[in-house]
């Protein structure tokens, strides 16, 4: 019954998909307003261009900083995370990115989130501003092709959910 080791966690924490790829999703920890969520290759891809993106500066890191920038009128990807507890911390993200024109995507694992931006600590919302604050076109072709992958299939996520929602369907 003594102390595990952070590693023993983490394994346990660890799901084995039938694919043989290690996930960190579980179903029942997913928050219920976790819509759009990103299936695994959009994941996969979203994870990807955060880490490119993290790597020239042009991320904001958590919900003070991501709702800063949403007020101001930056334009960019939010990604959220879905296994947020409690809901309440990132629950007005959503509308803010709505009412700002904004695309959002849920990832399954604020863990996996946390470590795309090269963190060791959990992270439950970002967003990708290519330029960032200077403006500079050129770092941001590194990722380019990647972001934009990215952006509009997040887009189009979000067209599916506000037209499911509009004609009064349950989003489940």
């Amino acid at each position: 019954m003594g102390k595990s080791s952070k590693k023993e966690r983490r394994e346990s924490m660890v799901i084995d998909d039938t694919d043989g790829d290690k996930s960190l999703l579980d179903a029942t920890l997913l928050a219920p307003i976790a819509h759009p969520l990103a299936d695994k290759k959009l994941a996969k891809k979203t994870l990807k261009t955060v880490k490119k993106a993290v790597k020239h500066r042009h991320v904001k890191r958590g919900v003070k900083e991501v709702v800063k920038g949403l007020r101001k009128g930056d334009k960019g990807l939010v990604v959220l995370a879905g296994n947020i507890s409690p809901i309440d911390v990132l629950s007005h993200i959503p509308v803010l990115c709505e009412d700002n024109h904004v695309p959002y995507v849920f990832v399954p694992s604020k863990e996996e989130l946390g470590g795309s931006c090269s963190t060791k600590r959990p992270t439950c919302c970002l967003m990708v501003v290519p330029g960032g604050k200077g403006a500079n076109g050129s770092a941001h072709e590194d990722y380019k092709e990647l972001y934009e992958e990215c952006f509009a299939a997040a887009m189009e996520l979000d067209k599916k959910l506000i037209a499911t929602t509009a004609a009064g369907g349950i989003v489940a």
